[in-house]
């Protein structure tokens, strides 16, 4: 079990939250704010960046802005990775979930106050700060339940609605604060979200009980452990100076594409390095090293989904804010409401969709992890396969119907729905106890690896016609979508030689 398991089992009897243990509470609502802080500001960042500077904004062209949003991206879902080591072998999840939304806090103010410096800086604070809080506030939720609680999965969704309360209703503050008035205070705005998430962190904490805890081997081995994280930091350091020094005497220029450059071999070298050592490593019984299998092939769905779902707050919000009607009663829109309706129709579609699992469940029908994750990539290919029609549409100049993008995030969230809340609950399930936060940050690499693409991708939205642009994104996510079909039956007989049920009822 992993730390503080013991306590989630206790929780069986504790019905306090909706049917759930009190601690899904404090959870729910901490996410909640989290999301509203991270969901605010990305709804502005590209916007921000590309926004002329007579106007605030930095004035970046549409290649650069999306090259440096993939990149914030991509690193926001890459340090859950340490996050998830630090929590498992030094602070526990209790004290990583603090300090992350502390730190986060923090980045949102800095990015309040006018500057490149404090605009990069903001951004990198947010990092490190997620990187703490969010694979572990995911592993103390499964925490709450042990492995054969029926409630599991619904608790998961349960979460998951606090995760888009919070992204539904941020960029409606954050977005009218920043297009309307400034963009400093809607970054602002989204600190002041952060704070209440940690506020009302620290007053429920009570409700946690146990979970979350450093496990007694970790803090036996928490010396080693210093050790190997100062060690790594230094490591840190010393690349990051070696590549600033390498630049200040000339011999290699930085920019956003070179940057983007030394990200994509470092971000290899990482998957390669973290898979090529957990499938490597001799510890591991043969049920252990089985469900290793299972996190690879769902790893490689979440990078093919994100790829996609990803271009929400880059290329999709280029095209409400230049290529959209958005005029309404005599208003307009900021672009930045339309990155709320996804969140909407998950409060309205979520229901339906888990009402269909239960549905086919009953009938022993249900889809397996591998069928839904192709269901959830074919539906986010079908979104830009509408995208080809509104780009179409509007190639002469022309403003287009809001309804393109309505029904591309209506199909986008269809996606979402059969694939996301899987993917995390199945990680919660698979993960060897051992190293429970470091493979939630597995699940979220696969994040990292799909919104750094997404970012890539994005930079030639500006170059390539808009047919041709989303015509890409719907073929490889809709062909991705296929293979996870026709790898069904094999991926299905994994799953029951690992002795576990990956069915996604109550999602």
């Amino acid at each position: 079990m992993a730390p503080g398991h013991a306590g989630g089992a206790l929780a069986v009897n504790d019905t306090r939250f909706f049917g759930h243990p009190v601690g899904l509470g404090n959870l729910f609502f901490t996410e909640m704010f989290e999301r509203f802080s991270y969901y605010g500001m990305r709804a502005l960042l590209v916007l921000f960046m590309t926004a002329e500077t007579a106007n605030g904004g930095l004035g970046y062209d549409v290649a650069k802005s999306a090259l440096i949003y993939g990149l914030y991206t991509s690193l926001v879902y890459l340090v859950n990775l340490p996050g998830g080591w630090i929590a498992d072998r030094l602070l526990g999840q209790r004290k990583s979930v603090l300090v992350g939304g502390i730190i986060i806090s923090l980045g949102h103010f800095t990015m309040a106050v006018p500057g490149i410096a404090a605009f990069y800086a903001g951004l990198g604070l947010i990092v490190i700060g997620t990187g703490l809080l969010k694979p572990n506030i995911s592993v103390m939720v499964g925490q709450l339940y042990s492995e054969k609680d029926a409630r599991r999965d619904a608790g998961f969704t349960i979460f998951y609605m606090g995760i888009n309360i919070g992204a539904f209703a941020a960029p409606l503050i954050c977005g009218y604060l920043g297009e309307n008035i400034n963009w400093h205070l809607g970054f602002a705005a989204a600190g002041v979200g952060m704070v209440i998430g940690m506020i009302v962190y620290v007053v429920m904490g009570r409700n946690l009980g146990e979970i979350g805890h450093l496990a007694p081997d970790a803090q036996a081995e928490k010396p080693a452990s210093t050790r190997l994280f100062g060690i790594g930091i230094a490591a840190t350091l010393a690349l990051l100076g070696g590549i600033y020094a390498l630049s200040a005497m000339g011999l290699y220029a930085l920019n956003e594409t070179t940057i983007t450059r030394i990200y994509s071999v470092i971000l290899v070298a990482i998957v390669v390095g973290l898979f090529g050592w957990l499938f490597t490593r001799k510890y591991w019984t043969d049920l252990e090293r089985k469900r290793l299998y299972l996190i690879g092939l769902l790893f490689f769905g979440a990078v093919m989904f994100f790829l996609a779902f990803e271009q929400a707050g880059s290329s999709l919000n280029i095209f409400a804010n230049e290529n959209t009607e958005r005029g309404f009663l005599g208003l307009e829109i900021p672009a930045s409401f339309f990155q709320s309706i996804n969140a909407l129709f998950i409060f309205t579609i979520a229901p339906l969709v888990a009402g269909i699992w239960l549905w086919l469940g009953r009938r022993n029908q249900d889809p397996s992890s591998p069928v839904k994750f192709g269901i959830g990539l074919v539906f986010v290919g079908l979104g830009f396969v509408v995208m080809i029609g509104a780009s179409a549409a509007s190639a002469s100049g022309a403003l287009v119907s809001p309804m393109w993008l309505v029904l591309t995030y209506l199909l986008h969230t269809l996606g979402e729905l059969t694939l996301s809340p899987v993917g995390l609950s199945a990680m919660t399930k698979l993960a060897p106890a051992r190293v429970s936060s470091l493979m939630m940050g597995v699940w979220f690499l696969g994040s990292s690896v799909g919104n750094f693409l997404a970012g890539f991708v994005a930079s030639f939205s500006g170059s390539l016609e808009g047919p041709s642009f989303f015509g890409f994104i719907a073929a490889i996510s809709i062909l991705s979508g296929l293979v996870f079909f026709f790898a069904a039956g094999p991926f299905k007989r994994m799953m029951e030689k690992a002795e576990i049920s990956m069915g996604g009822r109550g999602h």
